[in-house]
């Protein structure tokens, strides 16, 4: 009978360590107080365009660029500060390169028609070479339209010249450029589409 006592003590000291633990566990854990309803959330319906692209906010825009809202509708990873920045560089890069004759740097950056009209300027040696750029800036958002897939921004660019590095020639020029972009396009770069 010795052996069976033990087994009767273990039996004890196990159900004492267990009621132990269960006791540590309920105040560590909690217990559920109260009514608690249970909902059942409805799965959020996304088209297939929703589903595979996060749409982000669009922030707030400067009146004089507030068009741009409808840009970032149209295309998700649209950045209002990177379009602007490249608009610019894009401006003096196209202007530069036509008073140099330089088609082969134009090509990439205007449409088709633009370019056909460029080269004929070119080649009626319609450029001057002399002129440098004093100061550019974009001064509005004209428009911008979705049609067809594709996206086309119309900005108004002010821009100082001088010729001859004489800064006593400064003209102040004012141009409306129009630049498009296929809206589904992986490429990033926007084309000159309108002068």
């Amino acid at each position: 009978m010795v052996y069976g006592d033990l087994q009767f003590v273990d039996i004890i000291i196990f159900a004492g360590i267990a009621a132990f633990l269960v006791f540590r566990l309920k105040n560590v854990l909690g217990k559920r107080t109260g009514f608690t309803k249970k909902t059942q959330e409805k799965p959020e319906i996304l088209t297939n365009e929703e589903s595979k692209i996060e749409k982000k906010p669009i922030p707030e825009l400067q009146e004089d660029i507030s068009k741009l809202k409808i840009a970032y509708e149209a295309i998700n990873d649209f950045n209002h500060s990177s379009f602007l920045e490249g608009a610019r560089n894009a401006f003096e890069t196209i202007i530069n390169a036509f008073n140099r004759g330089d088609k082969k740097t134009l090509k990439p950056l205007l449409t088709q028609d633009v370019f056909k009209s460029f080269e004929e300027a070119i080649d009626s040696n319609n450029i001057d070479s002399d002129y440098q750029f004093y100061s550019l800036n974009i001064k509005n958002i004209e428009n911008v339209s979705v049609e067809k897939g594709q996206i086309k921004i119309c900005i108004k660019f002010i821009s100082e010249q001088f010729k001859n590095n004489d800064e006593n020639t400064i003209i102040k020029k004012q141009d409306v450029w129009t630049f498009e972009k296929t809206i589904k396009s992986k490429n990033p770069n926007w084309l000159l589409s309108s002068t």
